[in-house]
């Protein structure tokens, strides 16, 4: 493997970290203070995001998460590992500016690799543009989703409609009047094969039938500025048979297809958040002082910031090895990286976003710094996109299978 960024990357690293500093750092700081005076959350995108997005887009910074070059960045797992990090940094606001954002990307993934003609010309091409927002509704409140052969929602053939049944939440984005368009995964036949059961369908926010029932909050966060998790109910809702995504059983098919990737751009923003926070405490230690002497020498604190270099650097070779071994050998032949940055990046963030907030003191847990809210959001990864429980129980069956005749 080569350690070098190629040109191409080099070029977009430099502009986006210009633009990291012209743009969104500022507007993080003007946003946050706007969010924390108001008393309700506001969903709604700000207005100010259409001024990033544009400015993303005379810079050639958009859509860089989509290896289709016609429609996306064309780049590579490994060309786009470093910008999703840079991005981390500000994780509830950079994405965004890109096109970059998480339910959005995963969901156009879908659309472009199993989505017909039509599906793309009427919802792919709105969010490659950011026009609309979407959500992707797997997650059930009834059952363990750790296991997704539990999904239950129904989704039933009726002449030249299917018929959905079912309550999903954790639907990020589906706060945001913006969402207009939700992929829905549940059951279209009980009685096949256990991973031919499951199909996604395509379901308009507007359908009867469909409610938007209440906002979820992550630790007290609401994460309004990313569009907020919602619960939502489908009662009865129909919609025309062509709205079903490739065919009928192929579910889990297209849900390990767009999980894959979506793993990965998580663990390299979460590197850029566990950056983040290294920096924040360094500055942090350097001025202040206790018991007479900074906090910079003090020896736990200097123990707390060795470590974190050390973890953050070994994380992040690994997820380049696994963005690498993506591009080589597929993610099939990548499964195993997959899984295992997928429990060690999240373990790493908190880890050293706990340390900062520590070494914050009582500011650290405040609204007055972004760590508290960063923490919050590394900790959900901690089960997002399958526990980490589940994937090291999957690790742990192939290791002892090279052992077993």
């Amino acid at each position: 493997m080569d350690f070098e960024f190629d040109d191409k990357t080099l070029e977009l690293r430099d502009k986006l970290l210009g633009f990291m500093d012209e743009f969104i750092y500022p507007a993080e700081a003007n946003l946050l203070a706007e969010h924390n005076r108001q008393g309700e959350p506001v969903f709604a995108r700000p207005p100010i995001m259409r001024e990033l997005q544009a400015a993303a887009r005379e810079r050639g910074l958009w859509n860089l998460f989509l290896p289709n070059a016609e429609h996306g960045g064309g780049l590579t797992n490994l060309q786009y590992a470093p910008l999703a990090e840079i991005t981390g940094r500000v994780p509830w606001l950079a994405p965004e500016a890109l096109n970059c954002n998480a339910p959005d990307t995963g969901n156009m993934e879908v659309l472009t690799e199993f989505g017909s003609p039509a599906q793309q010309a009427r919802w792919l091409t709105p969010l490659l543009n950011a026009e609309i927002r979407s959500a992707f509704c797997m997650t059930e409140p009834e059952v363990a989703s750790s296991d997704a052969r539990n999904i239950a929602t129904s989704i039933k053939r009726e002449g030249d409609e299917y018929v959905i049944n079912g309550t999903k939440w954790w639907s990020t984005g589906a706060m945001d009047p913006a969402c207009e368009i939700f992929i829905v995964m549940g059951k279209t036949d009980p009685d096949a094969k256990t991973y031919s059961q499951q199909s996604m369908i395509l379901v308009p926010r507007s359908t009867p039938g469909v409610t938007v029932t209440r906002a979820l909050a992550v630790y007290g966060y609401m994460d309004a500025e990313h569009g907020g998790h919602a619960e939502v109910k489908f009662d009865n809702v129909r919609v025309p048979a062509d709205n079903l995504i490739g065919e009928e059983g192929s579910g889990f098919a297209i849900a390990q297809a767009r999980l894959g990737p979506g793993r990965i751009h998580h663990c390299m923003r979460a590197i850029g958040m566990a950056e983040r926070a290294l920096e924040l405490m360094c500055r942090r230690v350097v001025e202040r002082e206790a018991f007479g002497k900074p906090l910079a020498r003090q020896g736990v604190i200097q123990g707390w910031i060795a470590q974190s270099r050390i973890r953050i650097e070994a994380t992040r070779l690994l997820i380049l090895k696994t963005a690498w071994l993506m591009d080589t050998v597929g993610n099939k032949g990548a499964h195993t990286e997959i899984q295992s940055i997928k429990v060690l990046t999240p373990e790493v963030a908190t880890w050293v976003l706990d340390r900062a907030v520590q070494a914050f003191g009582a500011a650290g847990v405040s609204q007055d710094f972004p760590l508290a809210a960063l923490w919050a959001g590394a900790r959900t990864l901690h089960l997002a996109d399958g526990p980490d429980e589940v994937h090291e129980a999957s690790l742990a069956r192939r290791e002892i299978a090279r052992y077993q005749s």
